[in-house]
């Protein structure tokens, strides 16, 4: 299966039109600057992280690949080098699809899509969007509550629902490790607790802008229907371990997608790019082989 190009002008053409500076481990753009990095030499991937993450987060995959790829690391808008651009008024999904549509402009060509967590969101956002070709995509546990909530799973979505309301809450009343509970509800308890203090410490500064991240996500209209439109090859990775409603919803994407492929890592939960690197490396490297030559 081939990539698809959108019928109208490429982002990618007007982003050439009005980029400002290129260097080799930023993207400088009017409304601030993106990270960007990129190593290796193969088939290009672009990596999107999660949440309190920076573009660091892949080392243990791309570490694994042993250089048989050309991959394309970056920030979620607010962490890393990536400047903020949303607002508590205005925190659409779109704001951060626009900033790896940037990436994805740079890295150019023939481009793997890959995300974790909020990235695995933005990717199929940028997948829905159509405005640069993918060749295709991979998702590993994106939080999608909307896709819940369309499909009638209501149960799964309060879930989600509650988590982050609870979550929210306790932050806005003092509790700057609010986002513990966050942590924990993805990894299992004690998951933030065992993470190491610079970690941890991330997590808490940035828990602002994880906040714009839920909005965003609640924003983010999503169904078996709209995703159905995505018809390029796409890998769908979620953890064993996982919470239920993790896997409920990865199962749907998997399910809605036109080739959609559904791969469950055995005894990993929402961290898995770093706790089954090895594993999500592989099947991450057998997908893209197969979509090189479809």
């Amino acid at each position: 299966m081939a990539a698809f190009f959108p019928s109208h002008r490429p982002k990618c053409a007007e982003w050439n039109a009005w980029k400002l500076i290129e260097r080799g481990d930023m993207i400088d753009e009017a409304r601030g600057p993106i990270d960007y990095d990129e190593r290796g030499t193969g088939p290009t991937l672009v990596l999107v992280p999660g949440s309190c993450s920076t573009g660091a987060a892949w080392r243990p995959i791309t570490a694994a690949w042993n250089n048989q790829f050309r991959c394309v690391t970056t920030s979620l808008l607010g962490y890393g080098g990536t400047a903020e651009r949303r607002t508590p008024l205005d925190a659409s999904l779109s704001i951060n699809a626009e900033a790896v549509e940037s990436v994805l402009c740079k890295a150019s060509g023939k481009v793997h899509l890959i995300g974790h967590s909020a990235g695995a969101v933005i990717a199929l956002s940028v997948a829905l969007r159509k405005q640069v070709p993918l060749a295709s995509l991979v998702t590993i546990e994106p939080p999608v509550p909307m896709l819940l909530k369309a499909s009638g799973e209501d149960q799964h979505y309060d879930v989600f629902r509650n988590m982050t309301d609870a979550y929210i809450s306790d932050f806005e009343s003092g509790n700057a490790e609010a986002i513990a509970s966050m942590i924990d509800f993805y990894g299992g308890a004690g998951t933030f607790a065992a993470w190491p203090a610079k970690v941890r410490q991330y997590a808490v500064e940035t828990t602002p802008t994880n906040i714009l991240d839920w909005a965003g996500n609640y924003g983010f209209a999503l169904s078996e229907l709209s995703l159905a439109a995505i018809s390029i090859p796409t890998l769908v990775m979620v953890g064993g371990a996982s919470h239920v409603a993790m896997k409920r919803a990865s199962g749907l994407i998997a399910k809605s997608v036109n080739g959609g492929k559904l791969v469950t890592i055995e005894g990993a939960s929402h961290f898995l790019i770093a706790t089954h690197a090895i594993e999500v490396a592989r099947h991450v490297a057998e997908h893209v082989h197969r979509a090189e030559v479809m």
